[in-house]
């Protein structure tokens, strides 16, 4: 596989009544969509606020895939997000299936989640104690995933991998864990071995500011010695380079190995939990890992993540916040409706497969997809097009994976085609 289907952009000349429907509507997910009338093109805003942020963050970004630096185009500065689409600075509208990496999985800025963080608000952001909210959510995980029974909050994808790290070493009696290469833990400095797809962009086979000593006792499969492993953490479906399903019947021979070694199987769900179904990989594929993490998806934004055990000590000072902690209700509120996961499944087939028809110029290509997340690659690549940017926000990374929400409408997902049809035939 040569590159990836990092993004499409063709104008297409459709024309609303008013650019004020999209913005103004009640429920992203139940309205007709239409796009502004057709308008120039630029990123200048863009360029201006990033070349103004080198000067005051390193690469200008905080967070390094933003950059674009090895993908080539123009960062995008964004200036507001509403159901499935963005606009960014210069006023250009555009559907996204970045989905903030993953967490807008019932669309952004949803009025139901927007309302109660309002509500929230009034009593406060941050309480540094505990507070009820962290009651009801963890409740709703443990119901949702019944081999959960006990959870942590924490702020981010990372800190909940670092933690588990630590939980399953002291569990375990033993140090070295096994990780698979491309997956993606976290930026702690034992996961950064051939850690999928930021390095994986740069073209970087580890992190190089990484000291040895550091990643000593993490080995990446297949270096194994049973009689050493805590513990094996991997995606159940991997998404960070491309995204790729597991195998029929991988994950329980994993799980079986797992068991002979005395070692822990740990499910890194920070993107997969609560978007491949309402119990994540667990539910989707059957199995059951001893240690998990969940993410960003069922979050809408403010992040938190847990694992299943005590026994760690980890502090922080946002941990279990009220705001994240509603977010959390109010999303997983709304997966529960009867049909979402259907939807996610149905409009993604949709566009998987329309855009595979869409290749009528023969250029070789492959896909996948479960639920709400997709992937693309061209096999004969590489792919690249200079107007990526102007309709279809796509991963900018062939080693990152697309995502759909309940926000997307059959009309997002026609007018995606279209403009992946103009692009075929312009390359």
């Amino acid at each position: 596989m040569v590159s990836g289907f990092t993004g499409v952009g063709v104008e297409l000349d459709l024309s609303c009544s008013t650019s004020k429907l999209l913005r103004s509507q009640t429920s992203p997910s139940r309205s007709s969509r239409c796009f502004r009338k057709k308008k120039s093109f630029t990123l200048q805003k863009s360029g201006e606020i990033f070349n103004a942020a080198k000067e005051l963050m390193p690469g200008g970004v905080n967070s390094p895939v933003r950059a674009f630096k090895s993908v080539g185009g123009q960062p995008i500065v964004m200036d507001s997000v509403k159901g499935s689409h963005m606009w960014d600075v210069d006023g250009n509208e555009c559907i996204d299936y970045v989905g903030s990496w993953g967490p807008a999985i019932i669309g952004h800025a949803d009025d139901d989640v927007l309302a109660a963080l309002a509500e929230t608000m009034k009593k406060g952001t941050s309480f540094g104690a505990p507070c009820p909210l962290e009651n009801v959510l963890a409740e709703m995980v443990i119901k949702a995933v019944p081999s959960i029974e006990m959870v942590r909050f924490v702020n981010s994808g990372t800190e909940a991998c670092m933690g588990l790290l630590c939980l399953a070493r002291a569990f375990a009696g033993k140090e070295k864990v096994i990780k698979f290469e491309d997956c993606y833990h976290g930026h702690a400095d034992p996961f950064l071995i051939k850690a999928g797809s930021g390095v994986a962009t740069l073209g970087l086979p580890d992190s190089p500011d990484v000291p040895k000593e550091a990643v000593y006792e993490t080995l990446t499969a297949p270096s194994i010695n049973k009689e050493e492993i805590a513990a094996l953490i991997l995606e159940p479906a991997v998404r960070n380079s491309g995204f790729v399903p597991p195998k029929s019947d991988f994950l329980n021979v994993l799980s079986s190995i797992t068991k002979e070694y005395n070692a822990l199987l740990i499910f890194d769900e920070v993107m997969t939990g609560f978007r491949l179904s309402y119990g994540g990989a667990q539910e989707y594929f059957v199995i059951t890992s001893d240690l998990k993490t969940l993410g960003k998806i069922m979050s809408g934004g403010p992040g938190w993540c847990l694992w299943r055990e005590e026994g760690y000590h980890g502090d922080g000072t946002l941990s279990g916040n009220p705001l994240a902690m509603t977010a959390g209700i109010h999303m997983l509120k709304r997966l529960q409706k009867p049909g979402s996961y259907r939807y996610l499944d149905k409009i993604t087939k949709q566009l998987i497969e329309g855009i595979l028809d869409a290749r009528k110029a023969g250029h070789a290509m492959c896909s996948d997809y479960i639920s709400g997340k997709f992937g693309f690659f061209f096999t004969e690549g590489p792919f690249t097009t200079s107007t990526m940017q102007r309709e279809v926000t796509l991963p900018i990374s062939a080693f990152e994976a697309g995502f759909t929400s309940l926000a997307h409408t059959p009309e997002d997902i026609e007018h995606t085609i279209a403009a992946a049809a103009k692009v075929f035939q312009q390359i």
